[in-house]
């Protein structure tokens, strides 16, 4: 296999009419799914989309979704999946700065995406989930083509995806992927999870995300089932985790800790689980502990980016177990904890530094900005990720947050990760994100944003005394405000950056 777009092929040759995906809409085999991939990629060739050219995915997780990723890659494009909680304006810089030749999106969405489309210059089809209208084509049109699967063969050292980070800093930068990045990711990530053909593994990870491609298509490469939810619901994920009797649940943070507060979690039957998977932003031990006390099964710690195409560090499932470590390095990938102040030397051993990664999975750079890829990568080949962490003698390492999140408070860095790890254990916390607010005094305070289990009361004292037994004292929390809801991504990650702007009295 040269690039991801051979994996449906090859698994539909060893598996055949073995389940592969189960939606609510529709299960397939491994054979039919196939099927689909030749069918849009036989398409996209007949509306004129040629090798190289962009493609971009923008819709929820649905089977159709999954058959255009492949087929997009059969047919020799360059995949741009797409975050679906991004804004119109966003969206027309992403399709803009790719230059899309062609987009998959909902009906719903599809009149707006048209519109936004009409001038780019490469565009040769916008594709709806749906019945086509307007010049928008449906998708069983485009299935319906009489032109020949293309024969296309990935060179893996060639573009192969282009995933736009969140923008947060201005916008969005797309980090191009190469082939070989993508394949490997998938196959070393399954291969430390210790997946194979027995595996049904429930996710509501966006698709879109290089975590939710991971995991889709690391078992799809095992032969295994993917369950994929449409979004994230508790009460749903225990129905279908009972139902299929699935062997894994993969997820960020917040997902358990919504599955531990769910009323049918005691009724749930989770002995299928073998191990489960969290990723995407760091996960207090309390919350670990619960969870793999009510399931019966290890939860792996992961840690990855856009950047590199999906996992960097994991545990691999067999290995004996560091709880609160991220794991180490998938095999063939260097990792370093980076002098906070001098990049070209190493922080000393457990002393925090940046997290910096070197290798085969790290991108080609980002599209277009040749300034970004220099600053992000290092003339010797090191990425920056922005992540503190810190690594101990058996080369595990352990975030403690991110560069960009720390509060500093009278001087004092203070990370927000270790205030929600000790928040978290308190037993009337379901959620909580601590972000700074200006402070005339100190500069910052950390304010801890409290979402409360439900039928459960605290106050904001009490919160603060429990921080304050558990943290010295410029660490805890200097305020609490108790909230409903949390801002997230897609993938359930809680934005900080958010906080402030929806949370200010």
């Amino acid at each position: 296999m040269n690039g991801p777009g051979d994996i449906l092929r090859a698994a539909a040759a060893r598996f055949g009419d073995r389940t592969a995906l189960i939606t609510a809409t529709k299960t397939l085999s491994y054979a039919q799914l196939d099927d689909f991939a030749d069918r849009v990629a036989a398409g996209l060739l007949e509306h004129g989309v040629r090798p190289g050219l962009p493609v971009s995915l923008y819709s929820q997780n649905r089977w159709e979704w999954i058959a255009a990723y492949h087929g997009a890659l059969r047919a020799g494009a360059v995949v741009n999946p797409v975050n679906v909680m991004l804004t119109m304006e966003e969206l027309a810089f992403v399709l803009q700065d790719c230059g899309a030749a062609a987009v998959f999106t909902s009906a719903a969405q599809a009149p707006r995406v048209a519109e936004l489309t009409r001038g780019l210059p490469d565009l040769r089809a916008v594709v709806a989930f749906g019945g086509g209208a307007n010049g928008v084509l449906g998708f069983d049109e485009l299935l319906a083509s009489e032109s020949e699967t293309p024969t296309f063969t990935a060179d893996p050292t060639a573009p192969c995806t282009i995933g736009y980070t969140s923008g947060t800093t201005g916008h969005p930068k797309g980090a191009v992927q190469s082939h070989q990045a993508v394949l490997l990711n998938c196959a070393l990530t399954a291969t430390m999870h210790g997946r194979d053909e027995r595996d049904i593994v429930v996710t509501a990870l966006p698709a879109p995300h290089v975590y939710g491609n991971v995991a889709i298509n690391g078992t799809f490469l095992a032969g295994g089932t993917v369950v994929l939810m449409e979004r994230f619901a508790a009460t749903e994920a225990l129905r279908l985790i009972t139902e299929h009797h699935a062997t894994m649940f993969e997820g960020v943070p917040a997902m358990y800790s919504m599955l531990l507060s769910a009323p049918e979690l005691d009724e749930a039957d989770l002995s299928s689980l073998t191990r489960c998977t969290v990723g995407g932003q760091t996960i207090p031990l309390s919350t670990i502990e619960r969870w793999q006390t009510r399931a019966g099964a290890p939860l792996i710690e992961l840690w990855g980016m856009t950047e590199i195409s999906g996992l960097g560090t994991t545990h691999a499932l067999h290995a004996p177990p560091v709880p609160g470590s991220i794991g180490v390095a998938l095999p063939g990938l260097d990792v370093r904890i980076a002098d906070l102040d001098d990049v070209g030397r190493d922080a000393p051993t457990g002393q925090p530094g940046e997290l910096m990664v070197r290798g085969p999975l790290v991108m080609l750079g980002y599209h277009g900005n040749a300034e970004a890829t220099a600053e992000a990568i290092e003339p010797d080949g090191w990425l920056h990720t922005g992540d503190i962490a810190t690594m101990d003698g058996t080369g595990h390492v352990f975030v403690v947050d991110r560069r960009k999140d720390m509060i500093i408070t009278g001087g004092y860095n203070v990370y927000p990760a270790e205030i929600e790890r000790v928040l978290a254990a308190h037993p009337a916390v379901a959620l909580v994100a601590v972000g700074p607010v200006d402070d005339e005094v100190r500069g910052e305070l950390a304010c801890a944003y409290v979402v409360l289990v439900g039928g459960a009361a605290a106050t904001e004292e009490e919160l603060i005394a429990y921080a304050g037994e558990r943290l010295a004292a410029y660490k805890r929390p200097r305020l609490v405000r108790f909230v409903d809801r949390l801002p997230a991504t897609s993938t359930g990650k809680i934005m900080r950056r958010e906080l402030i702007k929806q949370f200010t009295p």
